[in-house]
């Protein structure tokens, strides 16, 4: 029997609990929003203009859109509001609203690029809920295709993950094609 080799050095982070992102002392306070939790890798994005190094897609007025750097399916984007915000109550209607057409914006983008078949779109509130980021709102768009829950998770414990988060922010911010 022969195994194949599956390249996926950004799992390695998550694997050692090792974090990649810039210790939250490189930012400087007056950079972060009003009410800003400086270890918040979703506040540090908001804050920081390095889109690239941060894998941010997309900023709009009110929210931001973020490559997951540990997805669970090619294309996992996380879309939450700037402001540092842990309860669906404490969302001004204006931020709301802009998030329901970011949602449907990002799932079109990504039917359109990725050729998604279908979307898992999901919010965990609270941490006994899953939520790994309880404090920051967040909504996964986790893209589908027909297939995708193949042998690898059912007998292998792997999920093969067939594109580079770099490229596929280069895809997302159309600086280049699938």
């Amino acid at each position: 029997m022969s195994h194949d080799l599956i390249w996926a050095p950004w799992r390695l982070a998550y694997v050692t609990g090792a974090d990649d992102q810039p210790a939250p002392k490189d930012l400087p306070a007056e950079k972060l929003l009003p009410g800003a939790d400086p270890d918040c890798f979703l506040c540090q994005c908001v804050a920081d203009a390095d889109d690239r190094g941060r894998l941010v897609v997309d900023r709009g007025e009110h929210s931001i859109t973020v490559l997951n750097r540990y997805p669970y399916n090619n294309g996992h984007l996380l879309v939450a509001p700037k402001q540092h915000l842990g309860r669906l109550d404490e969302i001004p209607a204006e931020v709301h609203a802009e998030l329901c057409r970011k949602l449907a914006e990002t799932v079109q983008t990504l039917e359109g690029l990725l050729n998604a078949e279908g979307f898992n779109v999901g919010l965990n509130l609270g941490r006994v809920a899953g939520a790994g980021l309880p404090g920051h709102l967040h909504w996964h768009i986790v893209p589908r295709w027909n297939g995708d829950t193949n042998f690898m998770p059912a007998l292998g414990a792997t999920k093969v993950i067939p594109q580079s988060l770099e490229a596929l922010w280069e895809v997302l911010t159309n600086r280049t094609t699938p």
